[in-house]
């Protein structure tokens, strides 16, 4: 498989892309969800759930649907590795106010939470 740096940047723009157009719901709901890793040569991509997403009841079926919609949307990605900050994937940080992920060129500063209408499924 030959893979150029143009390629990468654009297989990081899709999976960007697919995280904003999928799931408006993490964010409209105090949520985030940031890439951490792509590996091209073997299809794996890392994603981390943030802000709202730490500790949501729902967060194990967001992370499920990005899980099985991503493969099928990008041909590239053969598997994803998705988690929250509540199962010890990201380290560092402790409480709730610690690390927030976001979508590139997304600014999380008005995060005050006041309209939020509580979680809803992500599909």
């Amino acid at each position: 498989m030959s893979t150029e740096s143009q390629d990468g940047d654009d297989l990081e723009e899709r999976v960007a892309n697919f995280l904003r157009r999928n799931f408006p719901q993490i964010q409209m709901h105090g949520g985030s969800a940031a890439i951490q890793d792509i590996d091209r040569e073997t299809g794996e991509v890392s994603i981390a759930l943030g802000g709202a997403c730490s500790g949501c009841g729902i967060s194990p079926m967001t992370i499920q649907a990005i899980k099985s919609r991503m493969v099928k949307e990008i041909p590239e990605i053969e598997q994803v590795h998705a988690h929250t900050g509540m199962d010890g994937g990201m380290g560092g940080g402790g409480g709730g106010g610690g690390m927030s992920p976001s979508f590139p060129g997304h600014s999380t500063d008005d995060d005050d939470g006041e309209d939020d209408e509580g979680p809803q499924a992500p599909f």
